[in-house]
């Protein structure tokens, strides 16, 4: 009966024990062939340990499986943390230049502004200048033209007068 498993020669026994006669006098208590059960005890006795061994090496199998997948997942979710952490930190640093591109953008603005109000300024006081030494230079044509006049008119006022007093 060695080829049997384990399972099957406890199903004999189980079936002896049914099959059994009573004992007179009790319900409960019943004859059986001591040799035959002793034998399928032996039987058990000599397959268990094999069986055991086999239990305890699947247990075994079964807790390094758990402890290889526990310890893969700790690494996948540590991998996956550090992942996360460099796609925070590199969206942080996206973002931070992105603010200081704003603010650049913002002072080169500023600065135009800046610079087209001092070139206005500048233009616009050269304007007044030159426009004020235009008006200087005109006046003095002007005070030219008139010491001139008066210079040159009263000999023609004269040389006129001259005339008309010989004819």
């Amino acid at each position: 009966m060695n080829e049997n498993g384990i399972e099957e020669v406890i199903g004999t026994l189980y079936e002896m024990v049914q099959d059994a006669r009573s004992v007179p006098f009790s319900s409960d208590k019943c004859a059986l062939e001591r040799d035959r059960v002793l034998d399928l005890l032996d039987e058990i006795s000599n397959q268990l340990p094999g069986e055991l061994k086999q239990a305890k090496t699947i247990v075994e199998s079964r807790s390094e499986l758990i402890t290889n997948a526990k310890r893969e997942a700790e690494g996948i979710l540590k991998s996956a943390q550090a992942q996360a952490r460099v796609l925070v930190s590199k969206e942080e640093i996206f973002l931070q230049a992105q603010d200081q591109a704003k603010d650049m953008v913002r002072a080169a603005q500023e600065k135009i502004k800046e610079l087209k109000q001092v070139t206005n300024d500048y233009v616009d006081d050269s304007l007044r200048r030159t426009e004020e030494a235009v008006a200087e230079a005109l006046s003095e044509i002007r005070d030219s033209r008139s010491k001139f006049r008066a210079l040159v008119s009263p000999q023609s006022v004269r040389a006129n007068s001259a005339i008309i007093e010989d004819v």
